[in-house]
């Protein structure tokens, strides 16, 4: 799965399709209508509202996709920005650390595999420890 480019009508699609989940039971679920559902299937992107149903409906964590398009694709931010957010206080809930799923880890691994990046790039471009990424290829590799 490429994390780039989200068609997220497209994985829910999928998904429903693997589960074997019923329209009639979706119908209900969203208390709208089949061509309804079906205007999700095309769409690139949805409301977060209905995502969470979707999750909740389908029992996949489809926020997680978003997820991992950041940890790999957000543009490194300056050194000022960290220290500056590190002195606010927040309300709104902080996580300890990125989690990489075993998808991610096959993604860098592959890059590695193929030559397409070199340990360094990887460690600069996805901001992944040095210690993390080796442990990965004691481990999966």
């Amino acid at each position: 799965m490429l994390f780039k480019n989200i068609h997220i009508g497209e994985l829910i699609d999928k998904r429903v399709k693997e589960t074997e989940t019923s329209i009639d039971r979706i119908v209900n679920f969203f208390q709208c209508n089949e061509e309804d559902i079906t205007k999700m299937y095309l769409s690139k992107s949805i409301d977060s509202e209905s995502l969470l149903k979707w999750s909740k409906l389908l029992g996949y964590d489809f926020f997680r996709i978003y997820s991992q398009h950041l940890l790999l694709y957000s543009p490194p931010s300056s050194p000022d920005f960290h220290q500056k957010t590190k002195q606010k206080e927040t309300e709104l809930p902080t996580f300890r650390k990125n989690i990489y799923t075993i998808e991610i880890i096959e993604f860098i691994l592959e890059l590695l595999k193929s030559e397409e990046k070199t340990k360094k790039q990887i460690i600069e471009e996805y901001k992944i420890p040095k210690t993390t990424l080796y442990k990965w290829i004691k481990k999966y590799w």
